[in-house]
């Protein structure tokens, strides 16, 4: 455990807890956390999870932007519903982007865990993605994925970083728990 991961986590808790929140400057700690993750990724080996950051910095912008547009247009950050067509096709592409990504990582580098970094990189790529689009799945894929983090994590003796991610277990059921409230109070408010 060095200094840089416990900075990363205390950041990262701040990022989600305002996610949870649905505030703006959930935005700016993401892209804080994302940036000294790389790095401590990189130092693992995790090279799936480094590049990861790396893409989370831009969806970062994407999302600050989104959010912004959203609050302006309806001076709130309206929560929205994934269709189910378009919830299983994005699932399906992030799959074979996350085996192509895979092969990758396994046959031209010396990442720890290729296959499981890489599936890991590409859904959480496609839950910050949701995130930006203010899906309410987002949360669900985030329990999912960040369960599976957790195992992977112990498995690379980055145990305070696994217990981070426990921790965002917790905090993404709690999120999805708001988000439900919140889409039903909107509901209720735009109904005739």
């Amino acid at each position: 455990m060095s200094e840089l991961e416990i900075i990363a986590v205390v950041v990262s808790c701040i990022a989600v807890a305002l996610t949870v929140c649905r505030h703006m400057l959930c935005w700016p700690f993401n892209l804080l956390a994302y940036v000294l993750y790389a790095f401590i990724f990189f130092d693992y080996k995790l090279y799936g999870e480094t590049i990861l950051q790396v893409l989370f910095m831009g969806l970062a912008v994407y999302g600050f932007l989104q959010w912004k547009q959203g609050k302006a247009t309806d001076h709130d950050i309206r929560i929205e519903v994934l269709s189910q067509h378009k919830l299983w096709l994005q699932i399906i592409a992030t799959a074979i982007f996350g085996a192509i990504f895979g092969a990758c990582l396994k046959y031209l580098t010396d990442a720890a865990v290729p296959w499981l970094d890489a599936q890991l990189a590409a859904f959480s790529l496609l839950a910050t993605y949701w995130t930006s689009r203010k899906y309410i799945a987002t949360w669900v894929l985030w329990v999912v994925v960040d369960i599976i983090y957790v195992g992977m994590f112990i498995y690379k003796d980055l145990l305070l970083t696994a217990a981070l991610y426990a921790l965002f277990v917790l905090l993404a059921v709690y999120g999805w728990y708001t988000w439900l409230k919140v889409k039903h109070k909107q509901q209720v408010i735009t109904s005739p």
